[in-house]
């Protein structure tokens, strides 16, 4: 993995890197604690369609899961997302035509998102310090459809929060099969009147989910209305199931 950009705000780094791999460059960004001696845990965050591994609410995510917990948070962009788009046009409506696109024509497209994030993880998990900590996952809407068939093939993430889709689509069939693979414990979100995702597509795919240990949690509003409350206990949820303390009361 080479880093590529680092910057520092309020005792958190953020850096960028590439990994290579195999025929293709892997980029994203990491959050992590100044003080290195932090012993959180490892999140990867899948990002949603349309966005990158720098959109906002990642952002906040993954700035907020290392200053309270000492977390090190690790994203990547997605197919056709983010620098993996090289000078085609960010416009987002057209980034999420071309993943449709993508989704809809490469079957080899979610195993190629599973084995980039397992080389990032093995990264991640090789350097100093980070082998033996904790990994969760979390992840909605394409971070779901690329990131539940990672947990349920990794056994490393030991937690995490899915959401925003259901049992639709082109790979719809691999999802659910998935899903019954799935046994670590889930934090499950879906909105009420989801355009996207119809609420009984996601009903759907929560029933299958395979683990004991798994919530649903729905409030009202559209595909992108999640609301603050939401993304403050899908992090209590994660780092509940991860056992790990928070560092900031």
């Amino acid at each position: 993995m080479e880093w590529t950009e680092r910057e520092e705000h309020s005792g958190i780094e953020i850096r960028s890197f590439l990994l290579e791999r195999e025929d293709r460059s892997i980029p994203g960004v990491a959050w992590m604690p100044s003080d290195h001696e932090a012993r959180g845990p490892v999140i990867l965050i899948g990002h949603g369609g349309s966005g990158s591994s720098r959109e906002d609410y990642v952002e906040s995510l993954g700035r907020g899961l290392v200053r309270n917990y000492g977390a090190t948070c690790v994203a990547i962009d997605g197919p056709v997302h983010g620098k993996r788009r090289g000078e085609r046009s960010q416009n987002p409506a057209l980034v999420i035509l071309d993943f449709s696109q993508v989704w809809a024509a490469d079957a080899s497209m979610t195993d190629t998102m599973v084995e980039d994030w397992k080389a990032v993880l093995d990264s991640v998990l090789a350097m100093p310090g980070y082998g033996d900590r904790p990994v969760g996952y979390w992840g909605l809407s394409m971070g779901t459809l690329l990131g539940l068939p990672l947990v349920a093939s990794e056994p490393r993430i030991t937690a995490c929060v899915l959401g925003l889709a259901g049992t639709i689509g082109p790979t719809a069939t691999r999802l659910a099969d998935d899903a019954a693979r799935l046994v670590c414990p889930t934090f499950f979100v879906m909105q009420w009147h989801d355009e996207l995702f119809p609420r009984e597509h996601c009903f759907e795919l929560f029933d299958v989910i395979g683990s004991d240990d798994k919530q649903l949690h729905a409030t009202p509003g559209r595909h992108s209305a999640v609301t603050t409350e939401t993304f403050r206990m899908t992090a209590d949820f994660l780092i509940d199931r991860l056992g790990i303390p928070a560092t900031n009361a």
